[in-house]
């Protein structure tokens, strides 16, 4: 069995997806029906930049998924290899999810990018900057970082946001208490711990007033019925249900990304390949997770190529 996956926030770069838009009519589509759905020439910015603009939340989450689904679009049209027919589900790390929702067909591109530009705006307007930050905690399982985050809190909140794999686990929360938790990790035996790069704190408390604004949207713009089973965020458990995912939606905003459980769930089920669109980031979590799964990262022409022979 075969699990199809869509990154998150932070495998943006200047030049994704223009070395597929040069070779593939299909990727180019991709990128041109999300320029017009936006209103906005994503990509030449994905293409050229600059940087601090591509990195913006807003613009960061339409690119990503972008890029991923016209990796998919690429591996469809130019090599004949399909998710229904190679794959038995999919998930995708946060915005990711939505990626993968595009993918099996719950939501239309277009909709798809409009729903991300959105949720990438309010997820920043959620908490003013300056005043939420993000650490990740290197060589640190869920339990620890639990307890840090606990101990670091002092009235403020100090969460954890992703628990991507046994050895890296994120936080999320006000800037003070994760400063406090960054110079305690050694307290709790983790190995170091660094803030991130990051404009808002995700997957907290502090954003439900950005899943406040995605429940308005999702209920104008709701999921239809979707191909394959997708392994929610916030739950790590199968779902086939557009109902049930609407709501799993809003509640990823404010709830912890449980990846390694997901991971862990689809390998139970049966999944024993896991094969990343767009991005060469989940693919070494799986690794981690997992030191028997078989992992592809496509992101090249050539990666694409060398994966349809395989199937062949």
């Amino acid at each position: 069995m075969r699990a199809f996956l869509f990154p998150g926030q932070g495998s943006q770069k200047i030049g994704m997806g223009a070395e597929l838009a040069e070779a593939s009519a299909a990727a180019r589509e991709v990128f041109g029906e999300v320029d017009e759905a936006m209103s906005q020439r994503l990509s030449a910015l994905m293409r050229e930049g600059p940087e601090d603009q591509l990195t913006l939340t807003e613009n960061a989450q339409p690119a990503i998924m972008a890029n991923a689904i016209a990796t998919l679009r690429v591996l469809e049209r130019d090599f004949g290899v399909t998710l229904t027919a190679q794959g038995a589900c999919v998930a995708g790390h946060s915005l990711g999810e939505y990626s993968a929702l595009c993918a099996v067909g719950a939501f239309s591109l277009a909709d798809t990018a409009r729903l991300l530009k959105l949720r990438g705006r309010a997820m920043q307007a959620a908490v003013p900057l300056g005043e939420g930050t993000m650490a990740v905690l290197l060589g640190a399982n869920l339990d620890q970082a639990k307890a840090l985050a606990e101990a670091a809190a002092q009235g403020e909140v100090c969460e954890v946001a992703n628990d991507n794999d046994p050895s890296q686990v994120v936080i999320s929360g006000h800037t003070a208490a994760i400063e406090r938790a960054v110079a305690l990790v050694k307290e709790f035996e983790i190995k170091r711990g660094m803030i991130l790069p990051v404009s808002a704190p995700f997957h907290c408390s502090l954003m439900q007033p950005a899943a406040e604004r995605m429940a308005e949207a999702l209920a104008q713009t709701p999921p239809a019925a979707f191909t394959l089973p997708l392994y929610a965020n916030v739950t790590a458990a199968a779902v086939t249900d557009p109902e049930a995912e609407r709501a799993l939606l809003i509640e990823q905003v404010t709830g912890r990304v449980r990846w390694r459980e997901s991971v862990l769930a689809m390998r139970a089920d049966g999944v024993e390949h896991f094969v990343e669109l767009g991005g060469k980031v989940l693919g070494p979590m799986v690794g981690r997770i997992d030191r028997e799964a078989r992992v592809s990262s496509l992101v090249t022409m050539n990666d694409l190529e060398a994966f349809a022979k395989e199937l062949t």
